[in-house]
């Protein structure tokens, strides 16, 4: 029964029922299935949603839409080309860096490939970059969102899964800052090979007015704060992962008004807007999800799952790869809030028996959405990306298959394999 519950949740997926109705349709096939009592089950969803760390979702969300129309992303993108320009494949290392430090402020893939994509992808094709190349880079970059803290999935998997937040944003900078040089260094590779890279006089834009390096760097010092207040904030202790987020609401209000005064009330009203739909689609699904995951644990799914494999297959490492493959698989037809909130807490138990740490399995999972995000047939982030770029899906994707392959593939089967690197920097920090 639970199989076909998430076969149906992804065939209802595949013929483009909305995510949230879908998981809907699971639910509802599951409570006759199993005659489970719906008040009950509706008090224990609600319940679930009645947590503090979830305020920090629609804040998040909010801070990421006020970036971009505020004017504080293309300071960023601004200052960081002027630090790469001139190189080989500097300008697609500017946009990967760009979206890291979107990610470590926004938390969120979406609001990053909005923003940088609309800045960054005809500058890239003035500059000899493919579009469907620069796709494919904004589309694995943005989801640096996902690794580098803060990050909406992480939140999701803590929520579920009742671990540490701190820890799981500690737990991804590793992974991160790992997926973000290995795209740069496969981009530099690319530039001149796949593609001819041209540099204007001085290493600027064809076309763009030159500008001080001064004014430039002087420009972007109010952007550049937002990730050392709400990070330092974080792990300093001064604020919660929740108080950050209204931080970086805050300084992002100020910074588009008052300073750089890029950001209108007609575009706060827009940016407002624009995040109650993302986070109430969230909300949806985490509230389908819970209802999912309390009848999947009364009747014992995770536990059955767990001795299953553990009977097929009794070597951890084999049983590590083999749950990569799965959630690389699933990330591939199902969105990476389905991936976090129904699929990874199925696994969490089968983690625990083979002695992984919950944490390190935040850490998998996040840098198995990164592939899964960029995988056909669904691929949301890549379509998005696509769409932004103004470019055809087909173009995409032999450049998103070779940055998966010799860039995604190998941090997560690093992370899996490298505890080490999720979880020093969060017992250095006393997060765990």
């Amino acid at each position: 029964m639970a199989a076909f519950s998430i076969l149906l949740l992804v065939f209802l997926m595949v013929i483009g029922v909305p995510v949230a109705w879908s998981f809907a349709a699971v639910l509802g096939y599951l409570v006759l299935v199993f005659d489970v009592n719906t008040t009950s089950l509706l008090l224990q969803g609600f319940r679930s949603l009645d947590h503090i760390i979830l305020l920090a979702l629609p804040l998040f969300v909010l801070a990421g839409y006020l970036m971009k129309s505020g004017g504080i992303a293309r300071r960023l993108v601004d200052f960081i080309e002027l630090l790469v320009m001139g190189r080989r494949g500097g300008m697609g290392a500017s946009m990967v860096i760009a979206s890291g430090v979107f990610g470590a402020i926004s938390g969120t893939a979406t609001a990053a490939v909005a923003s940088i994509g609309t800045i960054m992808v005809g500058p890239l094709a003035q500059r000899g970059y493919p579009r469907g190349y620069s796709s494919a880079l904004l589309g694995m970059s943005s989801l640096l969102g996902i690794l580098i803290p803060p990050s909406i999935t992480l939140i999701l998997f803590g929520v579920v899964t009742r671990q540490s937040i701190t820890a799981l944003f500690a737990a991804t900078i590793g992974p991160g800052l790992l997926l973000l040089l290995g795209l740069i260094f496969f981009n530099r590779f690319c530039a001149g090979r796949w593609f001819k890279e041209e540099v204007g006089s001085a290493g600027l834009l064809p076309g763009k007015l030159p500008r001080s390096a001064g004014r430039i760097t002087l420009s972007a010092l109010p952007a550049l704060s937002m990730p050392f207040i709400i990070l330092g904030g974080i792990y300093g202790g001064i604020f919660t992962p929740t108080e950050a987020a209204g931080v970086a609401v805050v300084v992002a209000m100020f910074i588009g008004f008052f300073i750089y005064r890029d950001l209108s009330f007609a575009n706060l009203k827009e940016s407002l807007a624009s995040s109650a739909e993302t986070t109430g689609t969230i909300i949806l699904i985490l509230l389908f999800s819970f209802m999912i995951g309390r009848i999947l644990v009364a009747e014992r799914v995770p536990q059955e799952l767990t001795v299953m494999i553990t009977t097929l297959v009794n070597n951890p490492i084999l049983i590590l790869l083999l749950v990569n493959g799965f959630l690389i698989f699933a990330g591939a037809i199902m969105d990476d809030l389905s991936v976090t909130v129904v699929i990874a807490p199925l696994f969490m138990p089968l983690m625990q028996t083979i002695g992984v740490d919950p944490v390190h399995f935040g850490a998998i999972v996040a840098c198995s959405v990164v592939i899964g995000a960029n995988s056909p047939p669904v691929a949301p982030i890549l379509y998005m990306a696509c769409r932004i770029g103004k470019v055809s899906i087909h173009k995409s994707i032999a450049p998103a298959l070779f940055l998966i392959a010799f860039v995604g593939m190998p941090v997560m089967l690093i992370t899996t394999f490298l505890p080490a690197l999720s979880l020093t920097i969060p017992r250095l920090l006393g997060a765990m």
